[in-house]
């Protein structure tokens, strides 16, 4: 193999691989570029790709001349050449069977990804599927979908639970549920009315921008009345190990929906990436990890049940005010840890020698210090370093189930949540009551806890759950680090954010700043928003005036017409 010299070539001071003409022809099919030292890979299976990189790690050949050498001898060029889902798929295969099985390799695994639709999942799998840390997910939300309409088979789009169907209350819970969803669609156009004319269109902002900012309100302030059994579809992007750790914990979970979209989402991941989930079904791997998850499970609700007794199965279908929020653990000297963390890196002494010499000074030095950590911040995405991982908080948050759907979906964090009853009541917005539909809401709210109750005799808490509207209290807990902090409570402080997370974020920075003496790290979040939105406006208008510029201008660009 000879290599050109690369200083004066494109590539500057990097070496450039030489290839024949027909090794050209091959690789342009697969790489971006066949010059430079970095490039991507297309038209390739995730397994190739993940096989390739695996491989690489024990060869002393470029990426390029690897796949032509050993993983290219399945090359069909008969076809379509602008991709082939053959290519070194046997050799791929029989790569990842001896590196899973021989070396134990797990790592393998992360180096390709699969984006699957999951659809007609209920709010309670939702849950469960956005569990893991390393995935990225994209969620249907009840903030720009309706849920009055039905399907073209008649129904409502609610999960319907085939053990409750067939039991004596499957007749009790289609029309429950049927009436919920008729409540919500009976308020719909009552919010929209009423908050098109308390809010009306402003000059300059065309149809399209206020209508949809008028349902995003009448949206939000209805989605409460949703069941946890209201459907949503998501998609995933994941690697195969992720996949196959959200599986083996799906097959452990104590509903029955879980486990049977785990076998759905199995039965579609083979096609694609079948070594990366084989050991899924090995006795002594993935069904070991399943059987003791679900043994541990199970002892910890007996333990729990015998120590502190069963959760109450009550009916609590009253409103329950606002979201609580209590600090419940962090360090008193965070912030001398937090500036030592930011100085060490500069230094060439100790952190501890650091940290003495932090603790040392004045508040005005430290600010100092933060300051020139954080920099000149113009917006909320500009986010200064890992320091800020120095410390932690846990809280524990009392907020409907619809807010702890939108925080659950922060990943860099620990977050775990109690059973969804109707225990800790409901939220009930103020909008709903101006605009006259209070009695409809309570209505809904008091089926909603009468469902649970029944099902709660027969199923137990985890199926009753899809009864429970979104407006129904949890409690839950949320473990993170400051950085994080700074994400999280600047992101859900927004004006567009929904006012029920909204102020949990604003508690949390407050206890942070306050409870925690935490007032430096508190200042470091300077775009967390302490203001109620709630009755100044439309809080989506100022984003769908965006969004409607970058529409106008791709239209224009494109000759086209913006939606009206």
């Amino acid at each position: 193999m000879s290599y050109l010299d690369g200083p004066a070539g494109p590539a500057g001071p990097y070496v450039i691989e030489e290839w024949t003409d027909d090794e050209e022809d091959i690789l342009c099919r697969y790489f971006t570029n066949l010059e430079g030292p970095v490039f991507a890979l297309v038209n390739l299976p995730e397994v190739v790709k993940g096989a390739l990189f695996a491989r690489y790690s024990r060869s002393a050949k470029s990426l390029r001349r690897l796949f032509l050498d050993e993983f290219v001898g399945d090359l069909d060029v008969t076809g379509d050449q602008s991709i082939d889902a053959t290519v070194g798929l046997a050799r791929a295969e029989e790569l990842y069977e001896r590196i899973f099985f021989e070396y134990g390799d797990d790592s393998v695994a992360q180096l390709g990804g699969v984006h699957l639709a999951c659809e007609q999942a209920s709010n309670l799998l939702t849950k469960v599927l956005e569990w893991g840390r390393l995935m990225s997910y994209m969620e249907k939300s009840t903030r720009y979908v309706a849920y009055d309409a039905r399907l073209p088979n008649g129904r409502y789009r609610y999960f319907r639970d085939p053990t409750i169907l067939e039991s004596p209350l499957g007749a009790r819970y289609v029309g429950d549920m049927d009436r919920i969803f008729d409540h919500y669609a009976e308020l719909l156009p009552v919010l929209q009315s009423w908050f098109a004319e308390r809010y009306p269109k402003q000059q300059g902002d065309s149809d399209f921008v206020w209508r949809q900012s008028v349902r995003a309100k009448a949206y939000d302030a209805l989605r409460g009345i949703l069941p946890a059994a209201a459907m949503s579809n998501l998609g995933i992007y994941a690697s195969g190990q992720a996949y196959e750790s959200l599986i083996l914990r799906m097959r452990a979970h104590p509903l029955a929906e879980a486990r049977t979209y785990a076998d759905l989402m199995l039965t579609e991941l083979r096609k694609v990436i079948p070594s990366w989930v084989r050991r899924v079904d090995v006795e002594d791997r993935g069904r070991a990890w399943s059987e003791y998850l679900e043994r541990n499970h199970a002892a910890m609700r007996k333990l729990s049940s015998e120590l502190f007794g069963d959760p109450p199965t009550g009916v609590e279908a009253e409103p329950g005010g606002g979201p609580t929020v209590s600090l419940l653990d962090f360090d008193p000297e965070a912030e001398v840890k937090v500036v030592a963390a930011m100085l060490a890196p500069h230094t060439h002494l100790p952190e501890r020698e650091v940290e003495t010499r932090v603790a040392g000074m004045s508040v005005r030095e430290r600010m100092a210090v933060v300051r020139a950590y954080a920099g000149e911040r113009t917006n909320r995405r500009l986010r200064p370093g890992r320091a800020l991982e120095r410390t932690s908080y846990r809280f524990e948050i009392v907020s409907d189930y619809g807010a702890f759907r939108d925080l659950q979906r922060h990943r860099l964090l620990t977050i775990e949540w109690q059973d969804l009853s109707p225990a800790h009541g409901y939220t009930l917005p103020a909008a709903v009551v101006a605009a006259g539909g209070e009695a409809v809401y309570r209505s809904a709210m008091e089926r909603s806890a009468q469902l649970y109750q029944a099902l709660g005799e027969q199923f137990g808490p985890t199926q009753a759950a899809y009864a429970i509207a979104l407006a129904y209290r949890v409690r839950y807990s949320m473990q993170f680090n400051a950085r994080e902090a700074m994400h999280l409570l600047e992101l859900r402080t927004t004006p567009q954010g929904h006012p029920e997370y909204r102020k949990v974020a604003q508690q949390m920075h407050h206890l942070i700043a306050t409870e925690a003496g935490h007032p430096v790290i508190a200042a470091l979040m300077s775009f967390v928003d302490d203001a109620d939105y709630e009755d100044e406006g439309l809080e989506r208008l100022a984003g769908e005036r965006r969004a409607d510029v970058r529409r106008q201008q791709a239209a224009a660009a494109w000759g086209g017409t913006p939606p009206t």
